[in-house]
This record gives structure tokens, sequence and C-alpha cells, in this order.
């Protein structure tokens, strides 16, 4: 983040949001309430093809988010390193679809497993493996 160029440190943004904010609350209900509603905003905006107007209303999101995290005593730091830990955990999430049935494996293991009847059977399974993020091996 940059102020008139400089480099700012993410609590310290944080800090000076809250130190600079509109409303004063120790609610946390409150403070997402605000939060909700200036993602509603930007949602409606750009339901309207308002870019801009939405782009301002994310910007007031943000501000509202950082008041929550700051309200319910969560470190943003702490928070964006939290996110990219789960974003890099990897769900390996495979459908072996064989000549009689279909199994699926989650990080190696067995989940689930049915029997195939016909073509209509393997088109459906192959429906539920895109809807889960799963890959698809074909072992016929």
């Amino acid at each position: 983040m940059t102020e008139g160029g400089t480099e700012m440190d993410l609590r310290e943004a944080v800090e000076m949001i809250w130190n600079n904010r509109r409303y004063s609350t120790d609610d946390p209900k409150t403070a997402m309430s605000h939060l909700n509603e200036e993602v509603a905003e930007s949602l409606k905006a750009l339901m309207k093809g308002e870019i801009d107007k939405a782009k301002y209303e994310l910007q007031d999101a943000m501000s509202c988010l950082f008041i929550a995290m700051k309200v319910l005593d969560v470190d943003p730091v702490e928070a964006v390193n939290n996110q990219i830990l789960q974003m890099k955990k990897k769900n390996d999430k495979i459908m072996i679809i064989k000549k009689d049935k279909v199994e699926i494996y989650v990080n190696g293991s067995v989940k689930g497993s049915w029997s195939i009847w016909g073509p209509e059977d393997i088109i459906e399974a192959e429906k539920l493996a895109k809807e889960f993020g799963c890959d698809i091996l074909h072992e016929y």
C-alpha cells in the first residue's frame, strides 16, 4: 500500500482507518452490518453497470472490513497469511470412472463409490466431478 509514494504497513493502515472512521462502535454486529451494507451497495452499483461507483463502494467496504477486524481483534497480517495458507492447501479430489463403477478419492483416500449402469451414469458422474472440483480419470 502506498500513501503519497511511501509504503504502508497493513497494521498501520488498519489503525489509520480505525482512527478516522465515520462511526464509533465496539459492537461486532454493528461493524459487520456496516460492512454488509457497503458490499451490498457495491454489488448494486455493479449490477447497474456503474463500475466507478462499485469501486468506490468496494473501497468503503474495505474500510468497514478493517474496522470489523479491529472490533473482533483480528490481526490483519495474520489473517492474510492464514488465507494464503488456506489457498495453498491443495484439496486433491479425483474421480475415477471405471467400466462398472465410479470412485471418489480425496487426498488419496476413497471417500465414496457407486455403480455405473449405463452411459447416462457416466455423464452424471462427470457433472458431479465438475461441480465438486474433481479431476477425472477414465479407466475403462
